[in-house]
């Protein structure tokens, strides 16, 4: 690992007032959760039809019962704990440094790790609702129901996860939108900045320091004050 780019990320984070953290799928692989574009990732593993396929709306309404035993088995990751990366987030902002973790993930871990203000552009596994009559439904009750999960109004309950096709949510992009255009440092980790358009809200970034932890190069690379390419939640515990 690169000490002097530790020292350096050290250095800016601990003078920043306003640090927003944007991350994708790499911030949870340290937990155990795998990602969707590596070699070894979702997209590269065969299936009848392609994931893209299998999570977009159109196949969720036409094939709920192989939407759900897809969902179940490659989606859900109950027992995954924090890392060193969403440890870190949650106590700078307990600290007042960061104000916001706009992320692309959906599995809730930094939450867990006790961060409040989190924007999750493609929403959560962790909450579910009735499509007939809206009641709310918890993970474990999507884990431990059989075939297609029904409400008690007998309507379909559906993962609030942003399938392809749909839409992210206005209010959700306009906080992420604020909060980055208030950072005075934004931190991407995790991701490449291939998903459009959460990708896109980088953009308004207009503070101090962009800074880029991810393994690969990203088309935010030229604008940054510092690239660091080692596995975010080891440069996280490095602090």
């Amino acid at each position: 690992m690169n000490t002097e780019a530790i020292d350096r990320l050290r250095q800016i984070t601990g003078q920043a007032k306003r640090i927003v953290f944007f991350g994708g799928a790499g911030v949870s692989t340290e937990s155990g959760i795998p990602d969707f574009r590596s070699v070894d990732g979702l997209y590269n593993q065969q299936y009848s039809e392609p994931p893209e396929e299998i999570l977009s709306h159109h196949y969720f309404m036409t094939h709920p019962e192989e939407f759900f035993r897809f969902y179940r088995n490659k989606m859900l990751y109950p027992d995954a704990e924090p890392n060193a990366a969403h440890k870190r987030l949650a106590q700078w902002e307990d600290e007042g440094h960061l104000i916001a973790v706009v992320t692309q993930n959906i599995d809730g871990l930094h939450q867990k790790a006790g961060s409040k203000k989190v924007y999750e552009l493609h929403g959560s596994v962790l909450r579910n609702h009735c499509m007939r009559c809206r009641k709310g439904y918890d993970l474990q009750y999507i884990m431990k129901s059989k075939g297609v999960p029904r409400c008690d109004c007998g309507g379909i309950i559906k993962p609030d996860v942003v399938l392809y096709e749909e839409g992210l949510d206005e209010q959700t992009i306009r906080g992420a939108v604020s909060a980055i255009s208030r950072a005075d440092v934004l931190i991407i980790g995790g991701t490449s900045l291939a998903v459009y358009p959460a990708a896109g809200f980088v953009n308004y970034f207009e503070g101090d320091h962009l800074i880029l932890i991810n393994r690969d190069p990203t088309p935010q690379d030229r604008h940054a004050s510092l690239i660091i390419r080692d596995p975010i939640g080891q440069v996280m515990a490095a602090l």
